[in-house]
């Protein structure tokens, strides 16, 4: 069988310009970050990809390299090999630019942790990055790339300047892209375990795998936090190499959050409007939808987000999600997360804490209402794609 690079590891980034963020921006200067990518699938060599997406000045990278995780932040030595871009031992990335690595002979599997360490000797101002991916970088001063560990590493919450990893496969397996928010994403589960909702999947899946693409606080319709996801939709989904299927979480930030800036909520016409458009332009490329049912917000302890209006047009848009028939399946999440007595509210037992967000369990309970079977059928219009 034809082998062919697939996407065995994504994460979504976003600008440290924006105004309305949930954590802090920043930059380096000839500093070592070390960084873990949980790896949803595998193969025999990989490819890794950077991003100075949102940079306003190039970007610098020296003696990036990656290993096998041995614990936290130490790496099996004997797995470590240095990066090569276009033959290169180091790359400068354009501002609004990315990279690709050569591909390295270094066979991965699904479930591990690859470990990614570069050298930024320069400058970087703001880093294009991952805001809340239930995950640590390592910091460190100098050039410590090829280190076996390190030791008195700051300890970073995010990600910088990679967006994904590619791996060699013989291709037969079902690649689902998990295009959302926080609930994808990981917040309210515990950092650096993967108890994520994708990674709980991914443990169920008997073949192929999801790749998460969740942005926390990022919205169907609007920008705010990360561009809406009409407009990254090409980028972090189609353009995903062997993508085959979709999972769509969307809405609970159009609904919430506008309330904290004394707006209203978007309305069920916007979002059912918003959702059937990505439903087609993936049925166009020949993937299939699978649409999740917006969470319960109500016991949310964030001023604002909690209003008559936004929970009552989550009830309308939930049922358009399971009766409209735009979705080849649909993860009714909703009532699978809700407290059974008062259905605005996620259950105590899969509350993280603050009403809004999923804990380890609760994130188990989210993967679990996933049809597995749904993931395994190609849409009809895959044919030859």
């Amino acid at each position: 069988m034809t082998k062919q690079w697939v996407a065995g590891f994504r994460t979504a980034v976003i600008s440290p310009y924006e105004e309305t963020k949930l954590s802090e921006p920043r930059g380096f200067h000839d500093q070592t970050v070390r960084q873990v990518l949980h790896m949803a699938g595998g193969g025999d060599r990989i490819r890794v990809r950077l991003s100075n997406r949102y940079g306003r000045t190039p970007l610098a990278v020296a003696d990036a390299r990656v290993a096998e995780r041995k614990n936290a932040d130490e790496i099996v030595t004997e797995t470590d090999t240095g990066l090569r871009f276009e033959g290169a031992g180091q790359v400068t990335i354009p501002a609004g630019g990315e990279a690709v690595s050569d591909p390295v002979d270094l066979s991965v599997r699904g479930g591990s942790d690859l470990v990614l360490s570069f050298h930024l000797p320069h400058d970087t101002g703001l880093a294009t990055y991952s805001h809340m991916p239930s995950e640590l970088a390592y910091v460190v001063s100098g050039n410590q790339a090829g280190a076996a560990a390190l030791p008195g590493a700051e300890q970073v919450h995010g990600r910088f300047y990679v967006t994904g990893v590619d791996v060699l496969t013989d291709g037969d397996a079902p690649v689902a892209v998990a295009f959302g928010d926080s609930w994808f994403e990981g917040v309210g589960t515990t950092h650096s375990a993967n108890q994520r909702s994708v990674d709980i999947l991914n443990r169920r899946l008997g073949h192929g795998w999801a790749v998460n693409q969740g942005i926390a606080g990022n919205r169907l319709l609007t920008d705010e936090i990360g561009e809406h996801a009409l407009a990254r939709f090409e980028r972090d989904v189609l353009a995903v190499p062997g993508a085959t299927h979709v999972l769509l979480n969307f809405g609970i930030n159009d609904l919430g959050l506008p309330g904290m800036l004394g707006l209203p909520p978007a309305t069920a016409d916007d979002l059912t409007a918003g959702f059937t458009e990505l439903a087609r332009r993936a049925h166009d490329a020949g993937l299939t939808v699978h649409a999740g049912t917006i969470g319960p917000f109500a016991g949310a302890v964030y001023p604002g987000h909690n209003t008559p209006e936004g929970l009552a047009t989550r009830r309308q848009v939930n049922d358009w999600i399971r009766s409209s028939g735009t979705f080849d399946s649909v993860f009714d999440v909703a009532p699978a997360v809700a407290d059974p007595d008062r259905p605005d509210y996620i259950r105590a037992e899969f509350d993280c804490g603050d009403g809004m967000h999923l804990n380890d369990a609760g994130a188990r309970a989210m993967a679990e209402t996933i049809d597995l079977d749904a993931l395994g059928r190609p849409h009809p219009g895959a044919a030859g794609r």
